[in-house]
């Protein structure tokens, strides 16, 4: 059976701080994941995918995150990027980490 598509976000690492970033809508990085734009057709998050991978002057190691939509924002569906977003997980348990 094939697994089911969930929209996508576009992330990378800022190149001088790197700080993680999410891809807006108006074409910018924010540090927010909240202001990411959910990307729900596959051939556009690529198209943006590669024109990300072109910008290694700003951002580094650009992927795609599977995510849903969110009373706030895009909520995202993988323990990777959510402890992206709260920063190293020492020291805390995985629970506060799922909750995020």
């Amino acid at each position: 059976m094939a697994r089911a598509q969930h929209p996508k976000v576009l992330t990378a690492n800022h190149l001088r701080t790197g700080a993680v970033v999410w891809r807006t809508a108006d074409q910018r990085w924010s540090a927010d994941p909240r202001e990411a734009e959910l990307l729900s057709d596959d051939a556009h998050a690529e198209v943006l995918l590669l024109e990300a991978q072109g910008q290694a002057h700003e951002v580094i190691g650009p992927y795609l995150a599977e995510a849903r939509a969110g009373a706030n924002g895009p909520e995202l569906l993988h323990i990777r990027e959510r402890l992206r977003v709260t920063g190293p997980s020492v020291g805390r348990s995985l629970t506060q980490v799922e909750a995020v």
